[in-house]
């Protein structure tokens, strides 16, 4: 589960132009929509080259899946502190294009007879590298382009968005996989983020000047972060819950490409519609996630939300041939629903909730301990997918997801109806 969030207008923007906030926000949100459909695309068709064209084992794939996320146990935590730094736009326009090229590269290596397992992975590895500095300077710079009672439905939007995208990236991986080959699905990827530059350039917010600080300090800002999370009783028991969940969540990802297509001899083109059919779970998540806070409280909404779906993880492990993979689409998407609904209030409350200054920091340290189980999650699920079986690996995978959002009864979210704007003194 990704966790994920002033004024809405920078010292130099126009006090009389009441739409350019909105032109910002509906800039960035375009290219970040394009973007992430890309990425679903390359999401399904990595795999899928390491599968068809390479040939990879169970092993080997959920490697590729470990290398994706693994820079946030290796840079995350500095990456915050970095971040806090230096302007995130920049930033960000330097990593749009990183990835592009990055994406480029194996589809040519492809095309040249070249292309290895390790250059794939090294490929995901230094994707997983951009991605952490752009996830962190997103989670920052987001703020900087609304206003704070517009936060929440900015959040939703944006999660919205990247639900749809995991709806549309799959199903448009299937269609280009079968007219183009596997390998196109990188070169759509790569187009996504050309178009997400552009957008990003053409935004004209101005951020809030970054407070300078000595270079010796890096390491005091990366544990303010930390102790900020850790020492508060609502961060730290979401950073356990998102640990676990992760964990056993993207284990179950690492082998599902090879359990649909291996085990139960899944055609590409309906692996992508397959994916596509469990994502709609997210838009249906975003859509409700409003409402559902509206009409439970934020508190007791992500309770209601998490332990209403996530338990349907269990239908997962039921999947087989023909009509029998219905249990993977309604396992997925209500998963989905449930994961969406938690990834905006949670989001929403940590951007409202943590100090402008620790922002970056927070974020990131949240996102390290949320997102450094998961380099894990997919080695284990290749590990156990080699050795004891796919199907028994998703059984153990869809039991911990089930029982995850009981560590969520450990803090005080139970008793409260909304989660708080401040932390106590």
């Amino acid at each position: 589960m990704t966790g994920v969030l002033t004024t809405a207008t920078g010292a130099g923007t126009d006090a009389a132009s009441p739409s350019r906030p909105a032109r910002d926000f509906r800039l960035f949100w375009i290219g970040e929509t394009t973007s992430k459909i890309g990425s679903g695309v390359s999401g399904v068709a990595i795999p899928l080259a390491a599968v068809g064209v390479l040939h990879a084992s169970t092993f080997q794939v959920g490697l590729l899946t470990a290398a994706t996320w693994l820079p946030w146990l290796l840079v995350g935590l500095p990456a915050g502190a970095w971040v806090d730094r230096m302007p995130r736009r920049p930033l960000m326009i330097v990593c749009n294009l990183a990835s592009m090229t990055l994406l480029l590269s194996a589809p040519v290596s492809a095309w040249l007879g070249v292309l290895t397992f390790w250059q794939l992975a090294a490929t995901a590895l230094l994707l997983g590298v951009a991605g952490v500095f752009f996830q962190t300077a997103y989670q920052v710079y987001l703020p900087s382009l609304l206003d704070q009672r517009d936060l929440a439905a900015g959040n939703a939007k944006m999660q919205g968005s990247e639900s749809f995208a995991q709806v549309a990236g799959p199903g448009l991986a299937g269609a280009i996989t079968q007219a183009l080959g596997v390998l196109g699905g990188l070169v759509a990827d790569a187009a996504s983020f050309a178009v997400s530059t552009l957008c990003l350039l053409g935004v004209r917010a101005e951020e809030e000047p970054v407070t300078p600080r000595e270079r010796a300090s890096l390491g005091r800002d990366i544990l303010a972060g930390l102790r900020f999370v850790t020492g508060d009783p609502y961060l730290r028991v979401f950073a356990l819950f998102g640990a676990v969940f992760n964990l056993a969540f993207i284990a179950y990802q690492a082998v599902l490409v090879v359990f649909l297509v291996r085990e139960l001899d899944v055609a590409n083109g309906v692996v992508g519609l397959l994916m596509m059919g469990i994502s709609v779970g997210g838009v249906i998540g975003a859509v409700s996630a409003t409402r559902v806070a509206n009409r439970f409280g934020t508190a007791r909404g992500l309770l209601v939300a998490l332990f209403g779906t996530v338990p349907f993880a269990l239908a997962i492990p039921l999947t087989g041939p023909g009509p029998r993979l219905a249990p993977l689409v309604v396992g997925g998407l209500m998963i989905g629903v449930g994961t969406v609904i938690s990834n905006v209030v949670r989001g929403s409350f940590r951007q409202l909730y943590t100090p402008r200054e620790l922002l970056g920091r927070v974020s990131v340290s949240m996102m390290f301990l949320n997102f450094g189980t998961i380099p894990l999650g997919g080695l284990l699920g290749g590990a156990l997918g080699e050795t004891a079986g796919v199907r028994p690996t998703l059984w153990v995978m869809a039991v911990t997801m089930a029982a995850s959002p009981l560590l969520l009864l450990i803090g005080p979210l139970k008793r409260h109806r909304d989660l708080p704007t401040t932390p106590a003194a």
